[in-house]
């Protein structure tokens, strides 16, 4: 048996959510403040029962206008109820563990389903109870004086709302339903009129004990300590007196011989004994592999002495041993991430130990949420932890047929996702503003599952090898190569200084392949900017021509012009050879009518909650002039779109470094033309040009003008503004 599913309503931001749950590993992915670690919250407060982990604001904030609906008698308004649907996957062997979830005898699904509804007990009476407490506190404030021309005071609760903040826990209850899997579709949206059945105490067992019977939830939180602990209780403190009156009293009187010894037989016996018990699970976290030829093997030893046997918690260490002679060193000695990685291990090793203890009536699922593995752990220990998590809980003699663990992770680590792939990630989508601020759960094994080749296969191997951190970002920069990516930071500093208040997920994918993008930034809803090059080629573009050869170093010399079908945006009936411009946006193959199109034909409008805009934005047509000479041109990459941008400075000898420097020009057609010759000719190399841009001052250049433009729109739909980028810097010096 295992979770197959969950739906969340009225919860935080959690309005109304539904989470496919891998039958293995979940691990729940998001931006900031997306709601992913308010499942855990949620699981634990519907599946404890306890109404005092309840306060009003984890009602969802879009909700409480329902409440004052419900204040002012509106049609149809009612108080909003919290609830929890939970889907469990059954086989034949599991029928007689959820036989009280059965909606009848003639059930033959897949799923039992079960909610939990924190929910009035009575609506009408709470209603009447907050008018009555309302009227005795405004009888009582009556008499007040108030001074002239301003409101008399109005006592509170003043509202429905205000009353419900001091009253939720005693105005709501829990209340459990059965659910029938016929009477829901395939989306497990109810059908129209459905009433599930409530599930009352039977022979003395409550909803919440049949609940407790299929399912035990345990967290690990991402506030984590081993042994470094300066505080703690009073007793603490006073083992601590206590052992160091003892040290002081043993140097003045002597070394105690006799207590020496006794401490030795004794420590020898408890090392022993040590070794005994904690065997399975040093062995266990041997497992973990941790990264180097020189691995620490683990040990427990005591540390028996008369200066801290008083010391109860100083009684055992986890020491590193050296060599094979006995040398070892305390925990404290070792690093901080592999200290947290075992604290983990041990913590879920702990939590297992103890579900598999319940001797009666062992609840057959145990689901476990950790959040935040990656806190203290560098890249490598991310993915030891992730890959081997599920074979060190999984001990073979560990948990009987019909028993099952299921572990959910948050996390902002792209680490992580580098060893699990597309088809465990649960992304939480941001949407909304204000009190409408909700998150929607998109479910990446329901994309691996739609999504066809090459798309998919291609997009789950480049997040592999680039350690992908789109699924946390604010939004997505797709650039075209390798200088793209290296000048894009200082870029945004000059053109879009608001943008540095944002978290950019700045990936490098070329024109080819950006396209292959598509599928999943659409699906993700991922406000995304594409910087890519015109690729301009004559006729039609030949797929199986490289029309963009591999550049080489080249210096200031007249270079030798790469043969094939490359050719200046210029040239009469030009198509390109970018796949991202001729099969996304803006959906045209020719150069001219690229040139020609206006910002609506580069743009996919935001949805209603103002995601999933997206931007193209290439070379386009500037005015060049030098001296009384003026042409129009526009650049085939962002080599030379940056030189037309920067036409005198990139000429100057002092800017040589960059390598668009043409000596000598004819004139200005002549110029424009050799600088397309340089750029495209096998010498030129374009990561010297960017490496050599980074070296310049970045006051002396400008941005090319159609970044400029994608940058500036980016920020307008994030709606950040420079002014709160300078406040929040100046609140940090």
């Amino acid at each position: 048996m295992h979770l197959s599913k969950i739906r969340i309503r009225n919860y935080r931001r959690l309005a109304d959510v539904k989470i496919d749950l891998d039958r293995e590993i979940s691990i729940f992915v998001g931006a900031n403040n997306s709601g992913k670690t308010s499942v855990a919250h949620a699981i634990h407060f519907f599946i404890s029962g306890a109404r005092d982990r309840v306060s009003f604001h984890d009602l969802s904030a879009c909700r409480w206008s329902n409440i004052d609906a419900f204040e002012a008698d509106q049609a149809d308004s009612a108080l909003p109820v919290l609830s929890l649907d939970l889907w469990f996957g059954v086989d034949q062997a599991d029928l007689h563990r959820v036989i009280d979830l059965l909606p009848n005898l003639e059930w033959q699904g897949a799923m039992v389903g079960v909610r939990i509804a924190f929910a009035p007990r009575n609506e009408v009476e709470t209603l009447t109870r907050f008018q009555e407490r309302h009227a005795q506190a405004q009888e009582a404030v009556a008499s007040l004086e108030h001074p002239e021309g301003e409101e008399p005071y109005v006592a509170p609760p003043r509202t429905l709302r205000e009353y419900l903040e001091d009253e939720l826990q005693r105005e709501y209850e829990f209340k459990y339903f059965i659910l029938d899997e016929a009477q829901f579709n395939e989306d497990f949206e109810p059908n129209g009129g459905y009433e599930p059945q409530e599930l009352l105490r039977d022979q003395g067992r409550t909803g919440k004990d049949i609940i407790n019977s299929l399912i035990t939830v345990d967290f690990l939180h991402a506030q984590r300590h081993l042994s470094d602990n300066e505080g703690g209780s009073r007793a603490e403190e006073l083992s601590r007196h206590l052992s160091r009156y003892y040290q002081r009293n043993l140097e003045r009187h002597g070394d105690d011989y006799n207590a020496i010894r006794a401490l030795a037989d004794s420590e020898i016996l408890l090392n022993q004994h040590l070794e005994q018990v904690f065997a399975d699970t040093l062995q266990r976290l041997a497992q973990l592999g941790y990264p180097g030829l020189t691995n620490p093997r683990l040990m427990i030893k005591s540390a028996l002495n008369p200066a801290t046997v008083m010391n109860s918690q100083d009684g055992a260490h986890v020491h590193y041993a050296l060599n094979d002679e006995g040398l070892t060193l305390p925990d404290k000695y070792n690093g901080l991430g592999f200290k947290n990685l075992i604290y983990m291990v041990v913590e879920l090793l702990d939590l297992h130990a103890q579900w598999l203890a319940i001797e009666e009536k062992r609840p057959p699922l145990h689901l476990v949420f950790v959040e935040e593995p990656e806190a203290h752990l560098h890249a490598q220990l991310q993915q030891v932890f992730v890959n081997k998590v599920l074979e060190i809980l999984a001990a073979e003699d560990d948990a009987p047929d019909g028993f099952h663990t299921q572990l959910a992770l948050t996390t902002h680590s792209p680490h992580i996702l580098y060893e699990r792939g597309f088809q465990p990630i649960r992304y939480f989508r941001r949407e909304g503003t204000g009190t409408a601020q909700a998150s929607k759960v998109l479910n990446l094994s329901e994309f691996y599952r739609t999504t066809a080749n090459p798309s998919r296969d291609f997009l789950e191997r480049y997040l592999k090898l680039t350690h992908c951190d789109l699924f946390f970002a604010d939004a997505a920069v797709l650039v075209e190569g390798n200088v793209e990516r290296l000048v894009m930071p200082l870029m945004i500093a000059k053109a879009a200084p608001g943008l540095r208040s944002c978290y950019l997920s700045v990936l490098e994918i070329g024109g080819a392949y950006a396209h292959l993008f598509r599928t999943l930034i659409e699906f993700l809803g991922l406000t995304t900017l594409v910087v890519t090059d015109l690729d301009s080629v004559n006729g039609a573009a030949d797929e199986e021509e490289d029309a963009d050869a591999e550049p080489v170093d080249g210096d200031d010399q007249e270079d030798e012009v790469v043969g094939g079908s490359t050719c200046t945006p210029e040239t009469p009936d030009a198509v390109t050879s970018n796949q991202m411009l001729a099969q996304w946006l803006p959906g045209r193959n020719r150069i001219d009518e690229l040139l020609g199109a206006d910002a609506a034909a580069k743009t996919i409008a935001a949805d209603d909650f103002g995601l999933g805009a997206i931007r193209i934005t290439y070379p386009c047509t500037v005015n060049l002039a030098r001296g009384d000479e003026q042409i129009e041109r526009a650049g085939r990459t962002l080599e030379v779109a940056f030189a037309f941008d920067n036409l005198e400075w990139t000429q100057d000898a002092a800017n040589r470094e960059l390598r668009l420097r043409v000596r000598a020009p004819q004139n200005l057609e002549h110029l424009a033309q050799r600088l397309h010759e340089k750029v495209h000719s096998k010498r030129y190399k374009k990561t010297d040009f960017a490496l050599a841009l980074l070296a310049k001052d970045p006051d002396a250049w400008n941005v090319p003008q159609y970044i400029a433009e994608g940058l500036e729109w980016l920020e307008a739909t994030l709606g950040v503004a420079v002014e709160e980028v300078e406040q929040q810097e100046g609140d940090a010096a």
